[in-house]
């Protein structure tokens, strides 16, 4: 996978923001012949009693 000039820094932006990279890349299948990548899933505990946020970039 390509990365363009931006995303190591958006990477550690995000880890520098307490976000936790669980996929680099993340992939999501659409049909068996059909997946798109996503460079980056994060996720990141809002408060432990509240379920945890998540993004993809």
């Amino acid at each position: 996978m390509a990365r363009d000039a931006f995303y190591q820094q958006v990477k550690n932006a995000l880890i520098k923001d307490g976000w936790k990279i669980t996929s680099d890349p993340l992939t999501i299948p659409i049909s068996e012949t059909i997946k798109v990548q996503i460079d980056l899933a994060a996720d990141n505990a809002i408060a432990a009693e509240r379920d945890n946020d998540k993004i993809a970039v």
